[in-house]
């Protein structure tokens, strides 16, 4: 059924290190549980369907499913003068503590 959203997904954010010819990439997730983990992604639906171009270097919001840990699907990309709202709301509740 279109439109319904999975309940099982995990979503990070990671920049891209890695591009490769068939629209994967290679992208290291950010967050401080997943120490520099290394996914394989490729673009979701609507941003190959909108042209969204990825080069190394570019924030991404990545979404995964807990079955396969090495995979993903790049959901959003962040522009360069757009910051991080998650990391930045751990930072600040690291601070507070």
């Amino acid at each position: 059924m279109p439109g319904l959203v999975s309940k099982d997904v995990i979503e990070l954010l990671g920049i891209v290190e890695e591009t490769f010819p068939n629209a994967t990439f290679k992208i290291r997730v950010l967050s401080p549980q997943a120490k520099d983990h290394v996914l394989h992604c490729t673009l979701a639906g609507r941003m190959r369907v909108s042209r969204v171009r990825i080069l190394p270097g570019d924030k991404v919001k990545v979404e995964m499913t807990p079955y396969d840990l090495e995979k993903g699907r790049i959901v959003y990309r962040y522009r360069s003068d757009q910051k991080f709202p998650e990391l930045e709301a751990d930072a600040k509740s690291s601070d507070a503590a």
